[in-house]
């Protein structure tokens, strides 16, 4: 590797909206972000799945042979 080219690999604080804090490193000092693991409905248990109309029912109607 070069010398002299390469960003500097430091400690970084990313903060989520919701207030949880993550520690890692990265060449970006601070990062700010909208959504974590901590607060989104997929790794929370509180998301829904909702079907609408059926997707499958829709696609078999849409390329059903005539």
């Amino acid at each position: 590797m070069k010398k002299g080219i390469h960003p500097d690999y430091q400690d970084a604080t990313i903060t989520c909206a919701c207030g949880h804090v993550f520690h890692t490193r990265s060449t970006a000092k601070d990062m700010s972000i909208n959504t974590c693991s901590a607060c989104h409905p997929f790794f929370t248990g509180q998301a829904t799945f909702i079907d609408a109309e059926g997707r499958v029912e829709q696609f078999r109607k849409r390329y059903a042979r005539k």
